[in-house]
């Protein structure tokens, strides 16, 4: 998992959690089913089963991979639209190209991140690179889709490229864990990821036999995603492992621990950290279409037949279709 490392014993340190803090209780540990996205990339799908108020303001996520491709087999999706939210697109490990009808793109490489916010409508597409379809190789990330409230469905559409070297790197107390902060902030370390509704988005690798306690925004939820591994959760030691998706309950501190034994193809714990300020408004969704209502998605649907969500330019890129 080559997403960006460092010496933890060289980051800044989250502070320990306060005694006064309140730890959040688990509230449900769930397991997301398997399927495939796109042109038929496998992707688990992590918030299946969670309570949609519970993971307000974050509508949808998918693991895309872990997957080890053949020559020929990588896969992507086509041009497609999205209105009334925006996408967040963490590459792992692997490589992503992106493009959109707006002039944003580029490659999403080994811990980078697209962050879209498709507001008022956007045309793009998700396609691994020719070579990569040529080659074969490891293609592993996460895209999630952040709601954005009703005062900000239609703002103008805008795109973001972070390479992995922009994330805030810190460290656990003990510095047993490694915290990557993509957007957001964890104990006044903040990352780069600019957002309309207020979110953190982490990714952390605690060390096997490792904990990771941390204080945590009292008016964000909290989740937390098991890419790899296993371990515990909360003062319960909850167990979890791979394509777990934990909801916390109320309180301003969690805790995340590794089990001493790992897999011998996954020497750590890897969790993805969320929480975000939920929105709390009515939530109608269509495919690629977020709104508030149903008359919007029947506006979304007659906006992108008629063209008004965007162009496919003129040098679109396209999936490329292997010679082999």
């Amino acid at each position: 998992m080559p997403a960006i490392t460092a010496d933890t014993l060289t980051l800044p340190r989250i502070a320990t959690t306060a005694l006064d803090a309140v730890e959040r209780p688990v509230k449900s540990v769930t397991r997301g089913p398997r399927g495939f996205e796109g042109e038929g990339f496998p992707v688990v799908r992590a918030f299946a089963g969670a309570s949609a108020a519970d993971l307000d303001p974050f509508v949808h996520m998918d693991q895309m991979g872990e997957v080890e491709y053949e020559p020929g087999e990588p896969k992507g999706t086509s041009w497609h639209p999205h209105r009334g939210f925006e996408t967040v697109t963490y590459m792992i490990d692997g490589r992503f190209q992106h493009q959109d009808s707006t002039g944003g793109g580029g490659i999403i490489e080994n811990g980078a991140t697209q962050w879209m916010t498709a507001g008022a409508g956007i045309l793009h597409i998700e396609t691994p690179p020719a070579e990569l379809v040529e080659s074969g190789g490891t293609f592993h990330g996460i895209q999630l889709w952040v709601n954005l409230p009703a005062s900000d469905k239609f703002i103008a559409p805008k795109y973001q490229n972070l390479e992995a070297q922009q994330s805030t790197l810190v460290a656990s107390a003990d510095g047993g864990a490694l915290v990557r902060i993509i957007a957001g902030e964890i104990d006044g370390h903040g990352g780069p990821g600019a957002t309309h509704t207020p979110i953190t988005f982490a990714h952390a690798t605690i060390a096997a036999g490792g904990r990771l306690s941390m204080p945590w925004r009292a008016d964000f939820n909290a989740l937390a995603y098991v890419l790899s591994g296993h371990g515990s959760v909360g003062a319960e030691g909850r167990p979890i492992s791979q394509g777990n998706l934990v909801v916390f309950g109320k309180g301003d501190a969690l805790t995340v621990s590794a089990d001493v034994t790992q897999d011998a193809n996954s020497p750590a714990l890897e969790v993805l950290l969320l929480g975000g300020k939920p929105i709390r408004e009515p939530i109608v969704q269509y495919g690629p279409f977020v709104m508030n209502t149903k008359q919007q998605l029947i506006e979304a649907i007659e906006d992108f037949n008629a063209g008004r969500l965007g162009v496919i330019p003129p040098d679109a890129l396209m999936p490329h279709t292997s010679s082999r």
